[in-house]
């Protein structure tokens, strides 16, 4: 029945009654605020009673469906869940909730957007690079024809510079995507972590003259890791600190036994980055320095990849640093 034909009925219900009553019982008053009072007891039960049966029960069910929504139920089941006794409020809490839920959900998924927008930039410019650089130097030798063998070398060697550079940011795409799928799994087991990082240090001074590593630890500490994949942390963070470091810079690292993880340093003193990109410095191809990073190499993913290893270790990476002044990254591993 519609509101509006309900409140019109009750309405010239209690009019009609108290023209009745005033016509019979005017002459005696008591009777008639007694019999008033009846009336007015009974008609507020009968209201009571409308609105509950026409009023309430309509808001549980929507209550009931908000909540079966919520929750990603079937609505069918809806009809035979308990709610409170004040359904109004149970209804805005709810409305309240949901509404803070899903502003949630749109606002990450604005934010999901925006990375991809960038990602795709990001990587469609990284790929260009090289392609491009690959596609000139190509024409070059083609059309010219050019005979001088010296320079016909030096030409290719600069196609296969890029190809490598390719071959880099392809594998360590596809690496990023085994980790966030699960498919390139964790090999846990226990060993030294003191003497990984001295086999990590050797090949890092091995591969450039000028490498300044100072190692603050001792010797013997166990972990519960993946060799291979810490390796590969400790070398993506050396070089890290050794592409960004000062002339004669240093780099330090350190390792801290806590009471049930070991926490690993790596320090230099180099150039340091600013507070305001220290949040998004995990995400991928992400530069503070545009020109300089692509000029001392990198696919710009080697961070992410850290950042992925260490999570899929159940473990935690931060980085603190100051500009001007020098970094370091911070990572845990279990005690084995």
């Amino acid at each position: 029945m519609p509101l509006k034909k309900l409140v019109f009925i009750i309405v010239a219900l209690i009019t009609f009654c108290f023209g009745v009553l005033y016509n019979y019982f005017s002459n005696h008053a008591s009777t008639l605020i007694l019999l008033c009072i009846l009336v007015f007891v009974s008609f507020y039960v009968i209201i009571y009673f409308l609105i509950e049966k026409y009023l309430y029960s309509k808001i549980k069910l929507i209550y009931k469906l908000i909540h079966h929504l919520k929750l990603g139920k079937d609505l069918k089941d809806a009809l035979g869940e308990y709610v409170g006794n004040d359904p109004l409020l149970d209804v805005e809490i709810a409305v309240k909730q949901w509404a803070g839920e899903k502003t949630k959900e749109i606002n990450a998924l604005k934010s999901q957007e925006e990375f991809r927008r960038e990602f795709l930039g990001n990587i469609a410019h990284e790929f260009k690079t090289p392609l491009f650089a690959i596609q000139g130097y190509a024409e070059t030798l083609l059309d010219d024809g050019i005979t001088d063998t010296e320079l016909v070398k030096k030409f290719l060697l600069k196609v296969k510079k890029n190809a490598e550079r390719l071959t880099v940011l392809i594998k360590d795409l596809d690496e990023i995507a085994k980790l966030e799928s699960g498919e390139l799994r964790i090999h846990f087991k226990k060993f030294d972590l003191g003497e990984l990082i001295k086999e990590v240090t050797e090949l890092m001074e091995a591969n450039n003259d000028n490498a300044n590593i100072k190692l603050l630890f001792k010797n013997k500490i166990e972990v519960l890791a993946d060799r291979d994949k810490i390796r590969q942390v400790l070398i993506n963070l050396m070089d890290n600190a050794r592409k960004y470091a000062k002339e004669n810079g240093s780099t330090t690292i350190n390792v801290f036994e806590l009471h049930q993880q070991v926490l690993i340093e790596v320090t230099d003193n180099g150039i340091g980055i600013e507070e305001k990109y220290l949040p998004r410095l995990f995400e991928r191809f992400f530069r503070t320095e545009q020109s300089r990073s692509r000029d001392i190499g990198g696919s710009g993913l080697g961070l992410s990849i850290v950042k992925h290893i260490i999570e899929a270790h159940q473990q935690t990476i931060h980085v603190r640093s100051t500009l001007g002044l020098g970094s370091t990254f911070g990572f845990t591993l279990a005690k084995a």
